[in-house]
């Protein structure tokens, strides 16, 4: 009687574990981002398509995986249509080789964020933009920018020294002014306007050549 009842508890048991789907691995088709939670169609086992499954991702961090992504489901209470997706990969975009430690932020056009070992950080993309009201920078050793034109559209402050070594053209505006000596070294100085020293005009000053102004110096 024991035995009897036993074996048909097994059998329920089986029966019953057999129904109850396990994690599977599903391949993406379709993902929809418009909503609270991304909804994505998976390609299961042979033929299977699941509609409308969740894509769980963690707070503060999302992606849109493209087609042919591969994707761990869990079906929760063991139903394949009450299934999440916890993990996600896709080899043919994913950055490779990183060293042990270092991270990485990629999409499938190539663009990376790599954070490697020794406290250094790689961007590589076409175009960087940046939006804020405030943007402040820190370097104690310096900055550096290799970059054939840099341009504001506003006004550019110095509080220190500013020096060049391919010249300076300035148009445009209320021209030059400056407060303090100027000094210049070798070259000349030429003008298509006038020179003002004092109230001494270098254009239209006179001598006592003339019979106007004062004696010659």
């Amino acid at each position: 009687m024991m035995r009897k009842l036993a074996k048909q508890t097994k059998e329920v048991a089986k029966g019953v574990q057999d129904s109850v789907r396990a994690a599977f691995r599903g391949v993406l088709n379709l993902v929809k981002s418009g909503s609270d939670i991304q909804q994505v169609q998976v390609s299961g086992l042979a033929d299977e398509t699941i509609q409308d499954l969740e894509l769980m991702q963690h707070f503060g961090f999302t992606s849109v995986p493209p087609a042919g992504t591969q994707a761990v489901v869990i079906p929760l209470g063991g139903k394949t249509t009450h299934g999440i997706i916890v993990a996600t990969e896709n080899g043919s975009f994913r950055v490779k080789n990183l060293k042990n430690g270092e991270t990485a932020i990629y999409d499938s056009s190539g663009s990376t964020i790599i954070l490697k070992n020794g406290r250094v950080i790689d961007i590589e993309c076409d175009t960087f933009n940046i939006k804020c009201k405030q943007y402040s920078v820190t370097a104690s050793s310096g900055a550096n920018f290799k970059t054939p034109k840099l341009e504001t559209d506003q006004q550019f402050v110095s509080q220190g020294q500013i020096s060049g070594n391919g010249g300076m053209a300035v148009q445009g505006g209320n021209g030059a002014s400056f407060s303090g000596n100027v000094s210049q070294t070798s070259g000349s100085f030429k003008t298509s306007g006038d020179v003002t020293a004092g109230s001494v005009s270098l254009k239209n000053h006179t001598h006592q050549s003339d019979g106007r102004g004062k004696p010659n110096s």
